[in-house]
């Protein structure tokens, strides 16, 4: 079994304190990425579980081991480096077998191991060629390979695809999860690329300040993003925020005024205790649910700054009146243009509603939506969430 299990983790490097009680559990077979802004943590959190660096505090269990204390070596853990970290004056055969061979493996299982490892990676055909002989790509699948025939219970991979150009990394996307799939191995993914970590994981861990904002499936983190930040961060373009203030509140259904609304916004939400009406809230949005509208359905009103022609679709910057900035992602053929005055409508349905602290409330989903997330839920996330947010 290669669960992970990580309790109240703590590293500082000096007085600056990079991780501040990180807990986690990541089930056995996972894909899992470790997702954040630079700073946020998720490279120092992965070379912890690697034992690359010194704790502070907490404690590491792969399995029914504790290995907070072992050596890297002895982790049964494998790591694939941004870097690649090939030998260039050995081939790919020697790169791939210099460390079972230093550790004292028979030949005839070493051969065994090297030769699944390239048909898996399918680079059977260079394993003669040497590193300044292979594209970004076939470095990738090398790295990637060294570490496969080390047949490691855990896969750790720090930025594997950064050095990869924008239509090679989609190809190596694509061929990551197919490798997930066909070795059912527990791998953490670290990157600061929400469509990596989006479309690659089992589960996503949003680290912000050294501390996990949201623990979910991709679908949860962009439909019930916990708070403020991972709202923020997932999602391309970002959602919008509004200020406003809370006008009435009748058991679950909030109903929100000013900061700029010329019309109230009525929420149904999933809780039913009482805001504080004296603080503001800050409601939010998806640019591609932002609605161009008649005036006499409009929430606001604003002016067009610029629109980005996309193709398919275009992206509407526009200032909204009394402050504040949003983007509306409508058709690409849509007529609007800059400086043209607009008038927008926010669909309840599709709004988001957080407290004065930044915490979600969370909304009421939509039957279909709902059971997509549970579905992802149960195909995708095979160990226990350790604190339930939403309702």
């Amino acid at each position: 079994m290669a669960t992970i299990r990580i309790d109240n983790l703590r590293k500082s490097f000096g007085t600056n304190e990079i991780l501040k009680g990180i807990d986690l559990e990541i089930a056995d077979g996972e894909f899992v990425c470790f997702l954040g802004p630079s700073g946020c943590g998720k490279s120092t959190l992965l070379r912890s579980i690697a034992g690359l660096e010194n704790l502070d505090g907490g404690s590491i269990r792969l399995g029914d081991r504790d290995i907070t204390d072992l050596p890297s070596a002895r982790r049964d853990i494998a790591m694939v480096f941004q870097n690649y970290a090939l030998y260039p004056h050995m081939n790919v055969r020697k790169n791939l077998s210099f460390g079972l061979a230093l550790n004292g493996m028979k030949r005839n299982e070493i051969d065994r191991r090297v030769n699944n490892a390239a048909e898996i990676l399918r680079i059977t055909e260079l394993l003669d060629r040497k590193p300044r002989q292979l594209s970004g790509g076939q470095r990738q699948r090398v790295a990637i390979g060294r570490a496969i025939v080390r047949e490691p219970k855990l896969f750790l991979l720090d930025e594997p695809l950064s050095n990869l150009d924008a239509g090679l990394r989609v190809t190596m996307r694509v061929e990551l999860a197919a490798l997930h799939e066909r070795l059912g191995v527990t791998m953490i993914y670290v990157t600061h690329d929400q469509v990596e970590a989006m479309t690659l994981s089992d589960r996503v861990v949003v680290l912000d300040k050294g501390r996990v904002s949201q623990f979910g499936t991709p679908l949860e983190l962009f439909y019930r993003p916990a708070n403020l930040f991972v709202a923020g961060f997932i999602g391309s373009p970002r959602m919008n925020f509004l200020p406003a203030g809370v006008a009435e509140q009748v058991a679950t259904r909030v109903t929100l005024a000013g900061g700029g609304l010329s019309r109230p916004v009525t929420l149904d939400t999933c809780s039913s205790e009482p805001l504080n009406r004296d603080r503001p809230v800050t409601l939010g949005i998806r640019p591609d649910k932002l609605e161009l509208t008649p005036p006499e359905e409009a929430h606001l009103a604003g002016t067009v700054r610029l629109v980005e022609r996309l193709g398919a679709e275009s992206h509407v910057h526009i200032r909204v009146e009394g402050g504040g900035d949003l983007t509306a992602v409508v058709r690409g053929t849509h007529p609007v243009a800059s400086r043209d005055q607009v008038h927008l409508r926010l669909p309840p349905e599709h709004c988001h509603l957080f407290d004065a602290e930044g915490t979600a409330i969370a909304r009421r989903l939509d039957p279909e939506t709902k059971a997509l997330i549970d579905n992802e839920k149960a195909r995708g996330a095979r160990a226990p969430v350790l604190e339930e947010r939403h309702a």
